[in-house]
C-alpha cells in the first residue's frame, strides 16, 4: 500500500544557513511576517525532495501548496504580490522600473563580485575586494537623504542590500569614512526586528 505525503499548507523555504541569496528571502519572509517553516540545506546534501522539486539544485527553493520556486529574485517579488503589506515594491509601473533597474545593478555590480570573495584566496579576490568597496564607497551619497535606500519606507532594494552588506567584514572589506552614511544606513537595517529573525546562526556568527 502506497502511501501519499500529506500536503503542505505552509509555505516552506529551503535555505542555506549562511547563503546570502537564501538570506535575502528570508528577510522578504520576516518584514510580512509571513507564517513559514525553514528548512536548514547544506548545498553539498540536498535532500531527495529538494532534487526532486528542483532541477538546478539550488538554493533558496520556496515551496507554497503545488508551486515550487528557485530564484530569490522570482521568490521575493511572487511573496511581495503573494502578501501585499506591507508592499516592498512601488505601486505606480515607473517606480517599479526603476526599482527593478537598481536591483539589476547590484545584481550586476555588487552580487556578481561574491563567487569570488566566498571563493580561496587569490589575486582575483582582493581585487573583487577593491571593486565592491569602490563602488559601495561611490553611491554613499545615496544613503544621506532618507532612512532606507533612496526611500522613506523599507523596500526590495533594502532587502537585497541588507545581506551583502551584513558579510562585508567577513570578506575583508572595510568601508572608509567617506562611506559613513552606508554605515549608518547598514546599523539601521541591522536593528529591525525582520532583519534580527531572518539571521541564522552561522550569520549572526558572522558579526559576533
Amino acid at each position: 500500500m502506497s502511501v501519499i505525503a500529506p500536503r503542505r499548507t505552509v509555505i516552506t523555504l529551503y535555505s542555506g544557513s549562511s547563503d546570502v541569496h537564501s538570506h535575502r528571502s528570508r528577510i522578504v519572509l520576516a518584514e510580512k511576517r509571513v507564517v513559514h517553516e525553514i528548512l536548514e540545506v547544506s548545498p553539498g546534501n540536498m535532500p531527495e525532495d529538494l532534487i526532486d522539486l528542483n532541477p538546478y539544485n539550488s538554493l533558496p527553493t520556496l515551496l507554497d501548496r503545488d508551486l515550487v520556486l528557485y530564484d530569490s529574485r522570482v521568490i521575493m517579488e511572487y511573496l511581495d504580490e503573494r502578501f501585499p503589506h506591507p508592499p516592498l515594491m512601488p505601486v505606480d509601473p515607473v517606480s517599479r522600473a526603476r526599482t527593478r533597474l537598481m536591483l539589476f545593478r547590484i545584481e550586476r555590480d555588487w552580487y556578481s563580485l561574491l563567487p569570488i570573495l566566498e571563493a580561496s584566496e587569490s589575486a582575483k579576490k582582493e581585487k573583487a575586494r577593491k571593486e565592491l568597496r569602490e563602488s559601495i564607497t561611490s553611491i554613499a551619497p545615496l544613503f544621506e537623504a532618507k532612512p532606507f535606500f533612496m526611500s522613506s519606507e523599507f523596500s526590495m532594494v533594502d532587502c537585497v542590500i541588507a545581506p551583502l552588506l551584513w558579510r562585508t567584514a567577513l570578506w575583508g572589506i572595510v568601508l572608509p569614512p567617506a562611506a559613513k552614511a552606508v554605515e549608518e544606513y547598514a546599523k539601521r537595517i541591522f536593528a529591525r526586528p525582520a532583519f534580527i529573525e531572518s539571521l541564522t546562526r552561522k550569520e549572526r556568527a558572522m558579526r559576533a
